[in-house]
């Protein structure tokens, strides 16, 4: 990670050098189309030796390892020359005649993608780069890399792109293990990000199913689907597949909540669903006409709660991430609350502490488990603690996928402890779908609150300054 991680750095100074590329964001973007080129070349490599019939859908003279690969290449104002006037405007308008998914997927990837970089020589310097230093040959590898897309994010969030951030990968682990996703069920997140979600789909199914032959990986390949919205997740999402060996991801650029409610069939709908999706943000005007009436809002994560309910097959199951606001939050919320216990198994919510999406927010969030087909009897929540020695987490003291052993241990002998306890769908009817729930088992005074009984607290507290400031003013 550490060299991986300093060659990221390097290529990124390189380019700061260079005076097209303005910004972090416009640094990324550079480095994400280079990286999406060696990547899928060296995966076309792996899959020419396991399919003789292999046709690559990028013509010869255009493929990384025919311009790029060779140190010794073209450079200066001919490297520039080529990529910006033949290889870019061939591959936003490539041809889908060989190999059609993965051609659109390259064409996806190209649409919204441009070279930045106004020296050749320093172009030629990046590319060198990519293709001695960066590796991605094994498993631990491509988990290193993984890692880079959270440096990535990091720094498109210091260039003040707000909305995106990186779902720690204990997080996406631990959502993926309790759903255990089977080989054969259509997998969706519906705002995939950087694709790391999917990846862990990939990587549980491999590691827990036998997958022997062709169709076992075509069954794999066709069942991973992801919807990203913006054109730099969505290009990383798509790499990131195609690292894990899916060779044509199912990635859309698009946005699910900008399709109509009535437009969503029975063909549309999957099995499982895990995601993050978009939270504290508001979706455009017009957006929320999509929904019905009773669901019109224009809060991004309650409209992709709701639609989310709808896009699940009776039985089907969930995993997500959703911050406490949904939990407490009342009107639009409430009646996707009432849907969510009368529609769906709420069975489980794990409410994680402060600090887990560090430094991106520093929002309270919890991971809801649930099945599609029927109603919810009780609800079972487990407050996660910090380990021993821990107050909060950080950049440098992340969450750890071993401290999810406590909910693992848990998860199927369900028992009453300082954690965890239940709660009738009766009772949370009756406190109007008020989901945020005291832990009565805590024995830290400090962590008694919850998020509606602080925000109660605060505006009690703002009632009594504007009511002694009234007085105040009478007096003068």
């Amino acid at each position: 990670m550490a060299n991986l991680s300093s060659t990221i750095k390097s290529i990124q100074d390189i380019m700061r050098k260079d005076a097209g590329v303005d910004g972090d964001a416009q640094r990324i973007s550079q480095l994400g189309w280079m990286l999406f080129l060696k990547i899928f070349d060296e995966k076309e490599n792996d899959w020419e030796i396991t399919n003789e019939n292999y046709k690559s859908p990028i013509r010869k003279d255009l493929r990384w390892r025919n311009w790029a690969a060779d140190p010794e290449g073209i450079t200066g104002d001919e490297l520039l020359d080529f990529v910006n006037n033949t290889l870019f405007p061939s591959l936003k308008n490539l041809t889908l005649r060989n190999n059609k998914d993965a051609a659109r997927m390259v064409r996806d990837v190209f649409e919204d993608s441009y070279n930045y970089m106004k020296s050749g020589t320093l172009l030629r310097q990046v590319i060198n780069k990519i293709t001695s230093e960066i590796k991605l040959h094994t498993k631990a590898e491509r988990h290193a890399f993984n890692d880079i897309y959270e440096q990535i994010l990091r720094d498109l969030q210091s260039a003040g792109n707000a909305g995106e951030f990186y779902t720690p990968r204990p997080v996406t682990q631990f959502i993926v293990e309790m759903i255990i996703p089977k080989l054969g069920e259509t997998v969706l997140d519906p705002a995939c990000g950087t694709g790391g979600f999917l990846t862990n789909v990939i990587d549980y199914i491999e590691s827990n199913q036998k997958i022997k032959t062709l169709n076992d990986r075509q069954a794999l390949q066709n069942n991973i689907r992801g919807v990203e919205k913006k054109p730099l997740p969505h290009m990383l999402a798509t790499t990131n597949m195609v690292l894990h060996g899916i060779e044509a991801p199912s990635i859309d650029h698009d946005n699910l909540l900008s399709k109509s409610w009535n437009e969503w069939s029975e063909k549309d709908r999957v099995k499982v669903i895990v995601t993050n999706p978009p939270f504290g943000g508001m979706e455009e005007d017009g957006v929320e006409n999509n929904f019905p009436s009773l669901y019109r809002t224009r809060e991004t994560a309650n409209l992709f709660m709701s639609l989310i309910i709808h896009l699940l097959k009776d039985g089907g199951r969930c995993g997500l991430v959703l911050p406490d606001g949904f939990l407490f939050g009342e009107g639009v919320a409430t009646r996707i609350k009432e849907t969510l216990l009368t529609k769906c198994d709420l069975h489980t919510i794990i409410r994680l502490p402060n600090g887990v999406f560090a430094p991106y927010t520093g929002i309270k969030t919890n991971l809801l488990f649930f099945e599609k087909g029927k109603p919810t009897k009780e609800v079972w929540y487990f407050e996660h603690p910090y380990p021993d020695g821990v107050k909060s987490y950080s950049k440098t003291k992340p969450i750890n996928i071993k401290e999810f052993d406590l909910e693992k241990s848990w998860w199927k002998n369900r028992r009453e402890n300082e954690y965890a306890w239940k709660i009738s769908a009766e009772e949370l009817r009756r406190c109007n779908y008020n989901l945020d729930v005291k832990n009565p088992n805590a024995t830290d005074e400090e962590h008694c609150y919850t998020s509606s009984e602080l925000i109660e607290l605060l505006d009690k507290s703002l009632a009594k300054s504007h009511e002694l400031l009234q007085k105040l003013k009478a007096e003068f």
